[in-house]
């Protein structure tokens, strides 16, 4: 620790100074000038911290759905879809096992993310961008450009489709990295688009459910989802000081369509169920699977994204790895036509990638309520 360093933050005046440039260079930054303290903008307001509203001191974990992949292929395909209806109406999350992608290429994500984080700062810095269109991007909290206090994360942020437009751009350090990433993008992809035939099919939109042949409804959506978008973000969760002040990610809904999400073995996904924080228990060599803000419009309210956070570890660092998935940015997202009548109204707007960044660029983004502004009033 550099001589001072433990008073560093200790006043307002020293802060104010701050908050323009050390935050903005990141938690782990922060962590190697060698904080014993939690800064005054990572700490929470006491309703909006993690114990608020704990009263006795325990911990609830939960277990979520587990939908295995392998039978969703096979004879028990019915009874599986069953299932993951009644995950996404219910839980809109799963646990996802069985998927046929290999264990050394998760592990080798989380070693890479890890190692990228670890690199000394003047490597990390140069992808640092406040930009929020940038295909590469290492930035921290949630929002940097509008978040009133910074939560207790690092980001590095890819724009994965098309591949090669990106691949100039990705860090070469660690040297693994970028074949990781190639490799991985291509497999999630895969994996994410024989999830959204389920998904249709589900919804009674696809051939398989409606006993038609090839060229129906459902058929017409898959070349979209083909072709959209996908961006992986490698989180970055420091072991921190003060951990009941803050947060590694505040409550929030994704604003994709599904997201496949890598946990370590450290525990922090917490989702609201039945009112309550719940922790996910990580399942190794899975997939944590969630409904997205774009399912939720496109399913017209059927199946709900879900809120959920982050929790900080006060002695181990904790890394994911998120593959989120929609429509092409240009495509407007809507409710399906199919899934619209009398009984169930049409509940949300028409809306895209492009309303919700100018969203971010004019309020900060908490719980649903990116969500909330493209609903009707019925």
């Amino acid at each position: 620790m550099s001589p001072g360093m433990s008073s560093v933050f200790e006043t307002p005046q020293q802060e104010e100074v701050l908050e323009s440039c050390e935050y903005h260079k990141g938690v782990r930054y922060l962590c190697e000038r060698g904080i014993t303290k939690l800064p005054r903008k990572y700490i929470y307001p006491a309703l909006d911290r993690p114990n608020a509203r704990k009263t006795d001191g325990s911990s609830t974990n939960l277990k979520l759905p587990i939908i295995d992949f392998a039978q969703l292929q096979g004879s028990n395909r019915h009874n599986v879809l069953n299932s993951l209806t009644k995950a996404c109406e219910e839980y809109g999350f799963f646990q996802l096992v069985n998927h046929g992608i290999e264990t050394e290429a998760i592990n080798d994500m989380i070693d890479v993310g890890r190692r990228f984080f670890e690199l000394p700062f003047e490597e990390r810095s140069k992808y640092m961008s406040k930009d929020m269109l940038s295909l590469v991007r290492y930035g921290t909290s949630y929002n940097q450009n509008k978040d009133g206090v910074f939560c207790w994360r690092d980001i590095l942020k890819i724009n994965c489709h098309p591949i090669s437009d990106v691949l100039p751009y990705l860090p070469s350090s660690p040297s693994e990295l970028r074949e990781a990433v190639v490799n991985y993008s291509a497999k999630t992809k895969s994996l994410y688009l024989m999830l959204v035939e389920s998904i249709l099919e589900s919804l009674g939109l696809v051939g398989k459910a409606r006993n038609e042949g090839p060229g129906n409804y459902g058929d017409a959506y898959l070349k979209d989802f083909q072709d959209g978008s996908q961006i992986i973000v490698f989180n970055c969760y420091p072991s921190c000081p003060e951990p009941d002040l803050t947060l590694g990610m505040p409550p929030h809904s994704d604003y994709g369509f599904l997201t496949l999400l890598l946990q370590d073995e450290v525990k922090g996904l917490q989702i609201q169920h039945e009112g309550k924080w719940v922790t996910v228990e990580p399942i190794p060599n899975s997939f944590v699977v969630n409904v997205g803000d774009h399912l939720e419009i496109f399913s017209n309210g059927r199946y709900r994204s879900v809120l959920h956070r982050v929790l900080v570890n006060p002695s181990k660092s904790r890394v994911s790895v998120a593959s989120l998935h929609s429509f092409p940015f240009d495509k407007k997202i809507r409710p399906s036509p199919q899934l619209i009548n009398e009984a169930n109204p049409r509940r949300y707007k028409d809306t895209d990638f492009a309303s919700f960044l100018e969203f971010l660029s004019s309020t900060e983004h908490k719980n649903k309520n990116f969500l909330d502004s493209r609903k009707l009033i019925i």
